[in-house]
């Protein structure tokens, strides 16, 4: 009885979720934007959410001008879909509204060539590569099990090892890519003008200032503070309602 309790709610939360986005889906088309973010935020709290939920909404505030929230909604949406183009390119164009100029400083060294080999795609992207490539071992091992001729025993065997360093190359760049996506924590920027302090305490003196929309990673909580890192490498505190975490 229980169980039928949780489909029938399950089935009524979907459907309810489903119909508010298409209402949302709607009003956007009808230029009402606030109301259409009415609608798909009612979909947020419903617990049903997808990269086109925040990809609309990142839209509604975009046609509002409302920086911040449009990027935060583009990045949530990014996440959930990190390889959709149409997210990639209206995240930024939403960039270009903010005021602060961050350049981003490329990594060196061995770390850029392992971030750059392993970002070439999302961790869920790299399993399923694995997952071919334990196919292809598999498929050699029998190939070289059954086969009777020396020769092809030969090339079997070297597709096979071939095929395992493969194999364990793309289950490594997995775990890293899975690593590094849980390890990050970006966050955005709402607060119009805030004011990034050299410790984490009111009376403490401003070391730079960021403006809404501006794109920040969180390395530490400490009360009501959390200290950041922009892309340049600028390290900060800044008060936790300033900013909104992605993830």
């Amino acid at each position: 009885m229980k169980h039928l309790v949780y489909i029938i709610v399950f089935i009524t939360s979907f459907g309810f979720a489903q119909s508010g986005f298409e209402k949302g889906n709607v009003l956007y088309q009808k230029g009402q934007y606030e109301q259409a973010i009415q609608a798909y935020e009612s979909v947020l709290d419903s617990h049903q959410q997808s990269a086109e939920l925040y990809f609309n909404l990142g839209n509604c505030y975009y046609k509002l001008h409302q920086v911040a929230p449009s990027i935060y909604n583009y990045e949530k949406a990014l996440v959930l879909s990190p390889d959709d183009v149409d997210i990639t390119n209206n995240l930024k164009f939403a960039h270009k509204l903010t005021i602060d100029e961050v350049k981003e400083v490329p990594k060196v060294g061995f770390a850029k060539l392992l971030r750059d080999f392993t970002g070439m795609y999302h961790f869920n992207t790299w399993a399923c590569i694995s997952i071919v490539f334990g196919f292809l071992f598999l498929g050699f091992f029998i190939g070289y099990y059954f086969s009777p001729a020396t020769l092809y025993k030969r090339i079997f065997f070297i597709g096979m090892f071939l095929w395992l360093i493969f194999l364990f190359l793309s289950i490594g760049a997995g775990i890293f890519e899975k690593n590094h996506f849980i390890n990050e924590r970006p966050a955005i920027v709402f607060a119009e003008v805030s004011e990034v302090k050299s410790e984490p305490q009111k009376g403490s003196p401003a070391t730079f200032i960021l403006h809404e929309g501006t794109k920040v990673f969180v390395e530490e909580t400490l009360g009501k503070w959390k200290k950041i890192e922009l892309t340049d490498g600028t390290e900060g505190w800044i008060e936790n309602e300033a900013i909104r975490e992605v993830k």
